[in-house]
């Protein structure tokens, strides 16, 4: 009756899915599934909670330090700018009221809340990131995401998440990339573990000094280490491996 979510950056949980009818994401060159890293997703922050795009900034400056490398508070600044900017191109503020849409056909609830195909994605942060000299050498570190072996990054979210046992194969990524397939998948599953206190939940980071080690960025850490932290008032247990 868990429901269980399972980083398998090594293909050691596959069976295990198999057999106990799992949902098995593989992400990578050969693979057709998926994730949007700009996905903001309505479980993001509980029904009382305000501030979803702040909440998401702070996630993507996290996901961003692991691939332009060490950033500065200055370099730090110009990035949230270009964040705020890349969302408002998409109708999306600070308003929280900004990340629901109108029905087409009026119904008595006539808005839902955003999906992902009316979010950015990373291509238009690269576009974005051209526009700017300040910002021009963070858009060439950007290349293979947009244009190279990692474009499979490039893309709106193509999955249903709704099973009870979800694990995500990171493997192709190889050894230089898995952290990337790591925090992207640790950042959707952490929305889905805020989703129901009621509902109780595990998360498994196997190979968690990826994300966390001595070569790891410091806010990649902090948030690993806040997942640990509070997990439990969100009716859930975290499993370092």
């Amino acid at each position: 009756g868990i429901h269980q979510y399972i980083i398998d950056p090594e293909r050691e949980y596959n069976n295990l899915c198999n057999n106990l009818n799992g949902t098995l994401l593989k992400i990578g060159p050969g693979s057709n599934t998926y994730i949007n890293i700009f996905d903001i997703r309505k479980e993001s922050i509980e029904d009382n909670e305000k501030g979803y795009l702040a909440n998401k900034i702070g996630k993507l400056i996290g996901f961003f330090n692991l691939i332009f490398g060490k950033i500065n508070e200055e370099e730090k600044a110009i990035l949230e700018e270009k964040l705020i900017e890349l969302y408002k191109l998409k109708n999306i503020t600070f308003d929280d009221k900004t990340l629901y849409k109108e029905l087409e056909n009026k119904t008595d609830n006539n808005f839902i809340f955003k999906e992902s195909i009316d979010m950015p994605i990373l291509e238009d942060f690269y576009n974005l990131l051209d526009k700017d000299e300040k910002t021009k050498i963070f858009k060439i570190k950007l290349i293979p995401f947009i244009k190279g072996s990692l474009k499979f990054f490039n893309n709106y979210t193509n999955v249903e998440l709704d099973n009870k046992l979800i694990v995500a194969d990171v493997y192709e990524l190889g050894e230089e990339n898995l952290k990337y397939g790591m925090y992207l998948f640790t950042d959707l599953f952490w929305d889905k573990i805020k989703k129901d206190r009621k509902i109780k939940k595990a998360i498994y980071l196997d190979e968690i000094w990826r994300l966390i080690g001595v070569t790891s960025n410091k806010d990649v850490a902090s948030f690993i280490y806040k997942i640990f932290k509070t997990i439990r008032k969100y009716g859930g247990s975290g499993v370092a491996i």
